[in-house]
């Protein structure tokens, strides 16, 4: 199937939604809003089936599954993107030259954003919302694992577009096979920008295949530093949150670091995560401070495998360190640069670590689960950049524009 003439409709319905009022754009989120929740029923639906053929035990099965709390929240943050005002327009900055020419910098939308994902059918609302309100065409080209869900939810926002006198190209959702992905890699000319989402993989092939320009949202390999000037009380919080509470997203925790001089309180650090089954990979110093303290069905020694490891399971690595200086030495050999954390009541500490580690988002005394659009005040999130070039972090309506210069004056020219 050639995907020439949909990727056209595409860049043709951008170009109308950039010209919509905002008005009726917040009013169409607030529709679409209303749509979810008078079709949850089918939607839930239409995910059991895509759940059905997914073993319960694969770690991709909780991204997979919607609920009605999760259609809720996403409701939710379909309203609150709507609230929040668009950046389409915005004067970043403006000046004039001596010669009387003035110049503005104003944001734009990029024109069309393909997306790339795998079991994650809430990203199929998140891309939509922000692409709407950002004036993008959003193609979106999700994972076989999540076929009749995507097409639920996408069908159901089509619909409720043409009702509201809006082109239903603004939003596209491709076949989910092999050929559709490597005709979007090629789109150039059509899709402005790729954003991939999911495992490492995948997000690798996509860089290395693509023909348009790719932002990378990398794996959450995340490691929170216990430092030896931590509260065991703020830690054990700390670490039972980024691990437990949801095994199978980017920013849970993947590897905690203790301070040698802190293995004595390892026991309470990790007593919490025992209730809800989690398996540690220790080092040796580790395993044997847990030894006796945690269920030994639960506990096995780490291999170099255990580090650099983003389990998306209940499951964890320690690693015990000596000195700071080590702690960063191993986030710098492991981490994915998503999210870090430090646990410490040393405020120098704190601050040469935030400075020190090169990560997206840098915590102190705080849980990496933090690392979302809509707990950053975003609304919802298209992805977490862990590049460095145009965005990074969580990336919601600002991260969704590029930017041209006006330029105006009276007759001027140019010797």
């Amino acid at each position: 199937m050639d995907l020439k003439e949909v990727f056209e409709r595409a860049v043709v319905a951008g170009r109308e939604l950039n010209m919509l009022a905002p008005e009726k754009i917040n009013a169409v989120l607030h529709r679409v809003a209303d749509a979810i929740v008078e079709n949850s029923t089918s939607i839930l639906e239409a995910n059991q089936v895509d759940l059905a053929a997914m073993e319960s035990s694969n770690p991709m099965y909780d991204r997979l599954m919607l609920t009605l709390d999760r259609l809720d929240a996403i409701v939710a943050d379909m309203r609150n993107v709507a609230a929040l005002s668009s950046p389409v327009g915005k004067v970043l900055s403006e000046w004039s030259r001596p010669n009387g020419m003035k110049i503005k910098k104003v944001r734009v939308p990029f024109g069309v954003v393909g997306v790339i994902y795998e079991a994650r059918p809430n990203v199929s609302f998140d891309v939509f919302a922000l692409c709407f309100k950002s004036a993008n065409a959003a193609v979106l080209k999700g994972g076989s694992d999540a076929r009749h869900t995507n097409e639920a939810i996408v069908a159901m926002i089509r619909s409720v577009l043409a009702e509201e006198g809006v082109s239903p190209d603004v939003v596209t959702l491709l076949p989910s096979d092999r050929e559709a992905t490597a005709q979007l890699l090629d789109a150039v000319g059509y899709v402005d920008v790729l954003i991939p989402r999911g495992s490492s993989s995948l997000i690798n092939y996509v860089r290395d295949h693509a023909r348009v320009p790719v932002i990378e949202t990398g794996a959450g390999i995340c490691h929170t530093y216990f430092d030896r000037a931590g509260s065991v009380q703020k830690g054990a919080a700390i670490i039972f949150n980024a691990k437990t509470r949801r095994v199978s997203v980017c920013n849970a925790l993947d590897c905690l670091i203790i301070h040698s001089e802190r293995l004595a309180d390892l026991p309470a650090l990790c007593q919490r995560l025992s209730v809800k089954k989690v398996v540690i990979y220790a080092d040796k110093r580790a395993y044997a401070a847990l030894d006796g303290h945690y269920p030994i069905r639960m506990l096995e020694h780490a291999d170099e495998g255990s580090f650099g490891t983003e389990f998306l399971d209940y499951k964890m690595a320690i690693r015990t360190v000596d000195s700071f200086e080590e702690a960063i030495e191993h986030i710098d050999r492991y981490s994915s640069r998503h999210s870090e954390a430090i646990v410490t009541e040393d405020a120098a500490t704190a601050a040469l670590f935030s400075r020190r580690v090169d990560a997206a988002c840098v915590y102190t005394n705080v849980s990496t689960a933090f690392t979302d659009g809509a707990q950053f005040g975003f609304g919802a999130e298209i992805g977490i950049s862990t590049q460095k070039l145009h965005a990074r972090g969580p990336m919601a309506l600002p991260e969704l524009t590029s930017y041209k210069y006006l330029i105006s004056g009276d007759g001027q020219t140019r010797d």
